[in-house]
């Protein structure tokens, strides 16, 4: 295979049977084996996403990426292998798995499109928040069809007004009788006038954090409209708008949880939501590894191949380096909010910071190793770096992650 044409786009390694042994067994003896440490039956799904990655998603990863197109059908494939509801409880319709084994699952999906694999993982954080704070009539109407990916969701928390500080958000709930009166806007919300369910914080009560409320609201319903499609760096299969609210009447019968518990509830699911994140980082970081090795063992300058540089070699091995180190602080904060340690919000926020930093490093660097050849959108290691770039900004950005950490060491 001639060196210009290896991690292409459309390449014989890129999205055809080469690829899928880059990712596959090619890396099974290598020090940044991902199914190291697992169950078979862990490998046996990691294989199945996987495989998925490479056949479903990564053919098709820069025509997304070009064309911004929300991949609606390729997802609803994935949610038939159970990755719709990963963490849901199987009575609805989900897989009813761990959080490590939803971040095993999110990792190997994100080899084949990160933003795709992004937008699958906070529609699972909203069916879990469904399935979890909400009555037994909102489980089994919603959780379903969500699974499926019948029905997609979004989440809604950040405002134009607040992002960090998202305890200070202004859109109002005015109960009136049975149903709540919404005022407001979301800003940058995934999803956002594609998706069929809205997962959204409002103020129902005083200021702070205890008087917001967690409401589910449904495309359709009259005075919910959105804003224009977002031109974004990266994120771009997956439709990023406003959600407005206009005298928009929603049930109170939609209410996940009671009234002041919203927040709380909205804390929660970002706890998951960063360990999804980080696993798509890591996803992004194992594919770049790949990437880079192979170029380094095709690329020739100055008579050598590029692989015979000890400079680049001692670069690859701390890319590595810090991928597994990501990997195992990433799988020890799913262990620990699986088990709801005390430690877990700190150990989330550790992991979220760390992987999201290191893994956007590797990504550079793998570009960085492909010189001009790496800045080109024929090569996929671009789209790796453009994509994973928003990860330390959402689901709380690094700098949040910093003052919960200090705070729990602070305060122990």
């Amino acid at each position: 295979m001639a060196w210009r044409s290896c991690c292409r786009l459309g390449s014989p390694l890129w999205g055809g049977p080469g690829w899928r042994r880059a990712w596959g067994r090619r890396s099974v003896a290598s020090c940044i084996d991902p199914s190291v440490g697992l169950t078979e039956e862990q490998k046996e799904f990691q294989k199945v996403a996987f495989d998925f990655a490479a056949k479903e998603m990564a053919p098709h990863m820069a025509e997304w990426d070009e064309k911004e197109i929300f991949p609606v059908d390729t997802m609803r494939k994935a949610a038939q292998l159970g990755f719709g509801g990963i963490y849901v409880r199987p009575e609805v319709g989900g897989s009813g798995l761990s959080r490590l084994d939803t971040s095993i699952i999110f990792e190997a999906l994100s080899t084949g499109c990160v933003s795709t694999t992004a937008y699958i993982s906070i529609h699972n954080m909203c069916a879990w928040m469904i399935d979890t704070f909400g009555t037994e009539e909102l489980r089994r109407r919603f959780c379903p069809p969500l699974c499926s990916m019948e029905k997609l969701a979004s989440y809604c928390l950040t405002e134009p007004g607040s992002g960090s500080d998202a305890a200070s958000l202004l859109t109002s709930a005015k109960r009136k009788g049975d149903a709540y009166i919404l005022n407001g806007s979301k800003a940058f919300i995934s999803g956002g006038g594609d998706a069929d369910v809205y997962v959204v914080m409002v103020r129902t009560g005083g200021p702070g954090p205890k008087g917001i409320s967690c409401l589910v609201l449904e495309k359709g319903t009259p005075g919910l409209s959105f804003g224009k499609k977002e031109k974004k760096v990266g994120w771009n299969s997956q439709p990023t708008r406003a959600v407005i609210f206009e005298d928009c009447a929603v049930p109170v019968a939609n209410r996940l949880g009671e009234e002041g518990q919203g927040f709380n509830i909205a804390m929660k699911g970002l706890n998951g939501g960063r360990i999804n994140i980080a696993s798509c980082s890591l996803g992004a970081a194992h594919a770049s590894v790949l990437l880079a090795r192979d170029h380094l063992n095709v690329r020739k300058q100055f008579g050598e191949l590029l692989a015979n540089n000890q400079y680049l070699q001692f670069r690859l091995a701390e890319m590595a380096t810090s991928l597994v180190a990501a990997r195992l602080m990433v799988r020890n904060a799913a262990r620990a909010l699986q088990e709801g340690r005390e430690d877990a919000v700190a150990l989330c926020s550790m992991a979220k910071l760390f992987a999201t930093d290191e893994c956007f490093t590797i990504c550079n660097q793998a570009l960085q190793m492909h010189g001009g050849y790496g800045y080109l959108k024929d090569y996929a290691v671009q789209q790796f770096v453009r994509d994973i770039r928003v990860h330390q900004i959402l689901e709380g950005t690094n700098e949040v992650m910093r003052m919960i950490v200090a705070r729990n060491l602070l305060e122990a």
